[in-house]
């Protein structure tokens, strides 16, 4: 049960109080560290203009999972570490279908937002424990769980994984 406080102007609507704890209903933690990760479009919790910006330690905080597989661009199996892409999603209220996926080259993919599920694929930024740089497709990689199941070795979802990925626009 929450009790409305105060009700005040601006982008970041009412002010709720749960317990002892009060929120700003839609507005997220601002990041301390380098911002990796900007999303933009169809999202409901931000903490920029209309945007959500994410550094390392945000992405951390959200959960950490792994993922276990070869890859066609990598030699041997490799341990990625990341947020699933399904978290990430439900955390800042995307409500779109699609998310154009675009990296710090501006090369960009159409992920459908309906990939995002338990279990899949992850926005990778640790590759066999170590933060991946850009030499290495960091510092984030979408990441399929491609061993662990045939739907996701083929040349679509091959397609979808974007590494160096730093902007997602979700319509």
């Amino acid at each position: 049960m929450y009790k409305l406080i105060e009700r005040f102007a601006g982008a970041a609507g009412l002010l709720l109080i749960f317990g002892a704890t009060s929120v700003a209903a839609g507005t997220l933690e601002e990041p301390t560290g380098p911002v990796l990760l900007t999303i933009s479009g169809e999202i409901e919790n931000t903490n920029g203009e209309g945007t959500a910006a994410f550094d390392l330690e945000m992405l951390r905080a959200l959960g950490a999972t792994e993922v276990t597989t070869d890859t066609i661009w990598t030699p041997g199996t490799i341990t990625f570490t990341g947020v699933e892409l399904k978290t990430l999603l439900e955390h800042v209220g995307a409500t779109g279908t699609e998310i154009d996926a675009t990296a710090i080259n501006n090369y960009t993919v159409v992920v459908p937002v309906e990939d995002a599920v338990e279990d899949g694929p992850i926005l990778a930024y640790e590759m066999d424990g170590r933060l991946m740089s850009r030499r290495d497709k960091g510092p984030l990689w979408l990441i399929y769980p491609y061993a662990s199941n045939a739907a996701y070795r083929t040349e679509v979802i091959y397609s979808r994984s974007i590494w160096q990925l730093d902007r997602m626009a979700i319509d």
